[in-house]
């Protein structure tokens, strides 16, 4: 199967799963997104969401923010894991867009991932679910699938997201790599993977990947 007729099932077959796709991170504006995002690094949307409301009931915008002790934070998003970093990102970025962007989160990539905590991936996901711009954020369910699908060798992250962008239409990136992590979700996680549930896999699967899941 040519890497073209896989990449039109995929879409074809994700669109038929998925035709809606809500931002799965609880957020009411750019700011409450960057901040969630930057949660759910080494996290889940799940757990993030259990605890963002407490935070934003307290801050949801960067003055509020930075009225509140880092170690304030840091209570709040202990359970989420990795607070130490988490809490003093947050309240750094937030004193920077009072200082440098006039409260507002920078719709550009060079700005965002100039913020502390802000990595490619966490701009990735503000600028495309935020403002709309193309993008591709590559987290490790997208990782993960470009490998199984055969659309990516699985050397980084930034190899799949090369891939990725060459592969697919730039107007469907920003639906689309959500669509594959729902996927991913429900029929191809990293553990536990059952052959006839996934039945992307059956249909463009490499198939190193595919004969190792009916060996065993």
């Amino acid at each position: 199967m040519k890497k073209s007729e896989k990449v039109e099932y995929i879409i074809n077959k994700l669109e038929e799963l998925y035709p809606r796709t809500p931002i799965p991170l609880n957020h009411y504006s750019s700011y409450t997104l960057l901040v969630a995002v930057l949660l759910s690094a080494q996290s889940t949307d799940a757990r993030v969401n259990i605890h963002t409301p407490e935070l934003f009931a307290k801050a949801d915008v960067p003055e509020a923010m930075i009225r509140l002790d880092v170690d304030d934070i840091r209570e709040i998003i202990k359970p989420i894991g990795l607070s130490p970093q988490k809490s003093k990102a947050i309240w750094g970025l937030s004193k920077i867009l009072i200082d440098k962007f006039n409260s507002e989160v920078p719709e550009n990539f060079e700005d965002l991932e100039s913020l502390p905590g802000v990595g490619h991936k966490t701009a990735s996901v503000v600028m495309s679910q935020a403002f709309g711009v193309p993008a591709f954020p590559v987290d490790t369910h997208i990782h993960r699938l470009m490998y199984r699908w055969g659309l990516s060798n699985g050397k980084n992250v930034e190899q799949t997201e090369k891939d990725a962008k060459r592969l697919f239409p730039e107007e469907l990136w920003n639906k689309l790599h959500l669509q594959i992590i729902f996927y991913a979700r429900e029929f191809s996680p990293a553990r536990g993977l059952r052959y006839e549930n996934d039945e992307i896999l059956q249909v463009v699967g490499r198939k190193s990947v595919i004969n190792k899941l009916i060996d065993n």
